[in-house]
C-alpha cells in the first residue's frame, strides 16, 4: 500500500509509520515540527520528511490511505487535499481496526495502568517465543517498535486510550477497537477538556464495554467500584472475569509475589503494579499462557519506559522516573515508593503539565495526593498555562488543593532544579512524576549524584 501520514512525528504516528515501512508498505509523511526520538528513528529508516511543514502537493490520487494524528488541525492543508480527492482518510486508531479486524483483538483499557498491563502482557508472551500483533504506548526492553503488525499472526494486543481519535472524528481511540478480549483496569476523571463532567467520562467505558464482541469477555478489577459498576450493569452477551490484587508482601524493599509453588520476587513493586499484574495473568491464560507459565515471565518483567523506571541507584539512594501526572496515578505510585522503601525519606516531585492539572477546578481532585512523600515539591511552568489558555494557577491554590502546606512550589526550572540538588540524597528515594520534563531537568547530572 502506499501511505501517507499527516503529522507522522508522533509518538504513536511515528512508529505505525515504522512498522508499516517494516510490513513492506511505502511510507511518506509530513509535520511541522519532530522532535526525539521520533527525529532520529523515522531518519534511521528514511521515513524523515526532507523538509518541515504541509505540503498539499504530497497527497495525490495513487494513495490508497491517508493517516491523520492528533497533532494535525481540520483545516491542514494535506487534509483539505486529501478530502478533495475523495481519499480514504483513516484516524490512527480506525487504521489499527483495519489492519486487525480478521485478528482476534485484545484491548486494554483504563484510566491508568493500561499501558503497564500491555508491557506485562507482550513481555510474557516473548518470552514465551509467542507471536503478535501490538501497540502499546511506551517503548519496552527487547522490541524495536512500539507498533508491529504483520499479516500471519492470529492475535493483536492494543492499548486502550480513551482520548480522541483525531482532529476530525471526536470519538474516543478505544470505541473504534471492537474486542473480542478486554480488560478494564480502573476509572479515574481525567482529559476534562474533552470530558466535562465524571459522568460523561464514565459513560465513555460503558460505551467501550458494551462495544466488546458478542461472545467475548472483558476481565475487570472488582476493587475499583466504578469498573465494577460500569461492567456489571452492561447488558452485552459477554464473559465476565473480575480480579484482585493478588497476595504479597514486602521484605527488605523486595516485593514476593504470592504464587501456587511458593513466594516468587518481583522487580516490580506498589499495589497498583500487582494488580495490574493479575489482570495481565488472566489475558494471558486467555491467550494460551498458564499460569506458571505466567509467573516464570513475569518475574523479570522491569517496566515499561517512564513507568516506574529506576533511572539512577547507589548505595543507599534510589531515583525513579514516572509518566504520573494525574491524580489517582500520582497518588498510587507515591503511596508505592513510601510502602517498598519505608525507612528512606521519599522525595516526591510532581509538575503539573496537562490541561487537567493545570486547571483550576480540577486541581482538587489533587488532595492527599502527595501525602505518603516525606517532602514534596510540585513545579508548574506558567507558560503553559497561557498556552492551553486557561485561568492563571496560583501557588496557594496548589497547596490548598494539595491539602499539605509544607509542599514547596516553583514556577521557574532553574530554581526547581537549584533546590533539587541542594537536597541530602543519602537514605533516601526521589521519585520525578511528570509527562514533561520540569522546563529542561538535567537528568544526567541525577544519575552522576546517584552513583
Amino acid at each position: 500500500m502506499n501511505i501517507h501520514f499527516i503529522a507522522i512525528g508522533g509518538s504513536a504516528m511515528h512508529n505505525l509509520a515504522l512498522a508499516l515501512a517494516h510490513k513492506g508498505d511505502t511510507i511518506t509523511g509530513s509535520d511541522d515540527v519532530i522532535y526525539e526520538p521520533s527525529w532520529g528513528r523515522l531518519q534511521a529508516e528514511g521515513l524523515l520528511p526532507e523538509t518541515f511543514g504541509w505540503f498539499p502537493e504530497k497527497i495525490h490520487a495513487e494513495l490508497d490511505a491517508v493517516i491523520l494524528g492528533m497533532h494535525a488541525k481540520p483545516d491542514n492543508p494535506e487534509l483539505l487535499r486529501a478530502q478533495e480527492l475523495g481519499l480514504k482518510i483513516y484516524s490512527y486508531p480506525e487504521f489499527l481496526y483495519e489492519q486487525s479486524k480478521h485478528k482476534t483483538r485484545v484491548v486494554i483499557g483504563g484510566s491508568h495502568g493500561k499501558t503497564t498491563i500491555t508491557s506485562m502482557i507482550l513481555h510474557v508472551l516473548n518470552y514465551h517465543e509467542k507471536e503478535v500483533d501490538f501497540m502499546v504506548g511506551a517503548q519496552l526492553e527487547g522490541f524495536d517498535r512500539m507498533v508491529h503488525l504483520t499479516e500471519e499472526n492470529d492475535f493483536i494486543v492494543l492499548e486502550g486510550d480513551e482520548y480522541l481519535s483525531s482532529p476530525i472524528d471526536r470519538r474516543p481511540k478505544f470505541h473504534l477497537y471492537q474486542p473480542n478480549i478486554a480488560l478494564l483496569s480502573g476509572i479515574a476523571w481525567d482529559h476534562i477538556n474533552v470530558f466535562p463532567t465524571f459522568e460523561n467520562y464514565v459513560e465513555q467505558f460503558q460505551i467501550f464495554v458494551d462495544g466488546i464482541v458478542r461472545g467475548g469477555s472483558i476481565t475487570f478489577n472488582e476493587e475499583d467500584p466504578h469498573v465494577k459498576q460500569v461492567v456489571e450493569t452492561s447488558s452485552n452477551a459477554i464473559r465476565k472475569f473480575p480480579y484482585t490484587t493478588p497476595e504479597h508482601r514486602t521484605v527488605e524493599g523486595t516485593t514476593l509475589l504470592q504464587t501456587p509453588e511458593g513466594e516468587m520476587p518481583l522487580e516490580i513493586f506498589g499495589r497498583h503494579n500487582l494488580s495490574n499484574l493479575e489482570g495481565a495473568k488472566w489475558i494471558c491464560q486467555q491467550m494460551g499462557v498458564d499460569a506458571l507459565d505466567f509467573y516464570e515471565a513475569i518475574s523479570t518483567f522491569k517496566g515499561a519506559s517512564k513507568r516506574m523506571e529506576k533511572i539512577a541507584e547507589g548505595t543507599n539512594r534510589t531515583a525513579f522516573k514516572d509518566f504520573a501526572h494525574s491524580p489517582s496515578k500520582v497518588r498510587a505510585t507515591t503511596r508505592a515508593v513510601k510502602e517498598q522503601f519505608p525507612h528512606r525519606k521519599v522525595i516526591a516531585c510532581l509538575e503539573l503539565h496537562t490541561y487537567s492539572s493545570l486547571n483550576a477546578t480540577f486541581l482538587k481532585e489533587y488532595k492527599g495526593a502527595l501525602d505518603a512523600a516525606d517532602h514534596a515539591i510540585v513545579f508548574y511552568s506558567p507558560d503553559a498555562v497561557k498556552i492551553k489558555r486557561l485561568d492563571e494557577v496560583t501557588e496557594a491554590q496548589i497547596a490548598a488543593a494539595l491539602n499539605r502546606e509544607d509542599v514547596v512550589i516553583f514556577t521557574d526550572s532553574d530554581a526547581f532544579q537549584a533546590h533539587l540538588f541542594q537536597q541530602d540524597f543519602d537514605n533516601s528515594v526521589l521519585l520525578l512524576m511528570s509527562s514533561g520534563n520540569y522546563g529542561g531537568l538535567d537528568f544526567e547530572r541525577i544519575k552522576t549524584v546517584f552513583q
